[in-house]
């Protein structure tokens, strides 16, 4: 840790990028100062356990609205351009960039040197330089801080300058908001600004490894992982609210990671060092060991409510967000894997939050099955905080991560296929969202059911069990499972109207099948194939 009040910041390797005439710049610090300096700014409290309290202000979550990657020829062709990933000219980034820089200039800064990548054969060395001490702090804790004597000669691969309270004008500056979060994967340079939300950090990161490692022969993954004693490896795909973090957390097993992942020839290691979890309605006894997080030193909370006189949390308040966060070291939580990595696996279990409810709790996929559906990406959301809608809608994000990922998603897609191949592993799809009934008029599925038949999976208890091919989607179902009641396994069963069953299941696979069309070109005959039932 080190602070210096130089004018030229040339020798501590900023001016590279256009950062001169610094204020005080404050190396590598710890929570105890960073802590200090966001109190001594007035941006954020202490509250009950020793949590540091923050707002984000209007920007509560990631603006995929205001992402854009340079186009520019060096890495032109391998980027998947449409909606998801959009192009901003080179000349608007280095505009953007003087603009930052010259933003920058006599303040106050903070830095942190980090790698991305529990491997280090496969890791990248990333600098977050932020006008905050607070986003400096989530950095810290989110990304993997270099053993000591590992910063001596440090130069990083990727430089994010971050300046959450500079903002852009879109006229000017050709953003589609005051918001602006660039990648130059050419110069090696991020740009953030106009929004205080401290996961477009994290995202950019991952980001960045989606973009650099399949061209090393390693998947990116957006994905939670954990071990057993024996060595076993599980890996776990979902979207937000498929319960991806609550179910890789068991007790039985350690903890790798929740949330970011590549897959080697070595096996799956961490991007991150941290966790960044949501915390609305927090349940102490569902989820106590991110529950504990809450109340201890070093843990970030965004949006959180609290009382101003008592700073008792209330993590029911979701009066700033639904979207509150937590964001902490990774052995803040207990029974975790030290080396952030593990071998082969054995298992992958895609997770869906079904709020049609016509998808089985647990299917095992086969190969074809396993490239469409995360091709495919689905849950279902319920629209419940907006008037008048009470239908579950589909939602399809490719790879479990569409927003973050530069590649076509064929290419991600194609590397789970070679790697399922080569390791044998088996993969499985379970719905965490509805039976008996759509949403409304079914009930959630049942946690404890999930966790025995995810359970029951990684254990290979269901190797043998006899499967019935499902008659819409093609999904082999166990014919039973420990623990679980067998009618559970059937979704038709369930519902007591059978004719309704197959209406909404009809309804569901359309879906399916329309958003795949996009993928079809770029995909064999049988991965076309594998998304409906074919006797």
């Amino acid at each position: 840790m080190a602070s210096t009040d130089l004018g030229s910041s040339s020798s501590f390797g900023l001016d590279n990028h256009g950062l001169v005439n610094a204020g005080r710049v404050h190396w590598n610090f710890g929570p105890e100062a960073l802590y200090e300096e966001t109190i001594r700014r007035g941006l954020g409290t202490v509250t009950v356990g020793g949590a540091l309290t923050v707002e984000t202000g209007a920007y509560t979550g990631r603006s995929p609205n205001d992402k854009f990657i340079v186009d520019e020829p060096q890495t032109r062709d391998h980027i998947w351009w449409g909606a998801v990933n959009k192009p901003i000219e080179e000349e608007r980034f280095e505009r953007l960039h003087a603009l930052t820089a010259s933003y920058l200039q006599n303040r106050d800064l903070f830095v942190q040197d980090l790698y991305a990548g529990a491997d280090p054969t496969h890791r990248i060395r990333v600098r977050v330089v932020s006008e905050s001490p607070w986003h400096s702090l989530f950095a810290r804790n989110m990304f993997i801080r270099p053993a000591p004597g590992e910063l001596s000669g440090y130069e990083p691969d990727f430089t994010i300058l971050h300046a959450p309270h500079l903002n852009a004008l879109p006229a000017r500056d050709g953003t589609n908001s005051e918001c602006f979060v660039l990648l130059n994967l050419a110069k090696r340079l991020v740009l953030i600004g106009g929004t205080r939300y401290a996961g477009e950090i994290k995202k950019s990161v991952f980001s960045l490894m989606n973009y650099l490692l399949p061209a090393k022969g390693v998947l990116p993954m957006h994905c939670s992982a954990n071990i057993g004693e024996a060595g076993d490896v599980a890996i776990f795909f979902g979207l937000s609210g498929t319960g991806k973090t609550t179910l890789s957390a068991d007790g039985t097993r350690r903890l790798i990671g929740d949330d970011e992942h590549g897959w080697s020839d070595e096996g799956v290691f961490n991007f991150e060092g941290g966790c960044y979890a949501k915390v609305i309605k927090l349940n102490p006894e569902m989820e106590p060991e991110i529950w504990a997080t809450t109340r201890r030193f070093g843990t970030i909370l965004e949006n959180v409510i609290f009382d101003p006189e008592t700073r008792e949390l209330d993590l029911d308040d979701g009066a700033l967000a639904e979207n509150t966060r937590a964001s902490y070291p990774i052995d803040f939580i207990p029974n975790i894997e030290p080396a952030g990595a593990g071998g082969q696996p054995k298992n992958i279990v895609m997770l869906t939050a079904d709020a049609f409810g016509v998808l089985p709790p647990i299917a095992e996929l086969t190969p074809e099955q396993a490239m469409y559906h995360f091709l495919s990406g689905y849950t279902a959301r319920v629209a419940g905080t907006e008037r008048g809608v009470t239908e579950p809608q589909a939602t399809f994000s490719t790879c479990f991560g569409a927003p973050f990922m530069p590649r076509h998603p064929t290419v991600y897609a194609q590397m789970l296929r070679e790697r399922m191949a080569k390791s044998g592993a088996r993969c499985w799809l379970v719905n965490t969202g509805w039976s008996g009934g759509s949403y409304g008029e079914g009930q959630r599925m049942s946690i404890h059911h999930t966790r025995a038949m995810v359970r029951a999976a990684i254990e290979g208890k269901l190797a043998s069990v006899a499967k019935v091919r499902d008659e819409n989607f093609g999904l082999f179902i166990p014919e039973n499972c420990p623990d679980v009641p067998a009618e559970v396994l059937q979704p038709k069963h369930t519902w007591a109207d059978g004719a309704r069953y197959e209406e909404v299941a009809r309804n569901l696979r359309g879906l399916f099948e329309k958003n795949f069309q996009q993928f079809e070109p770029h995909v064999s005959d049988d991965v076309k194939k594998a998304g409906i039932y074919a006797a």
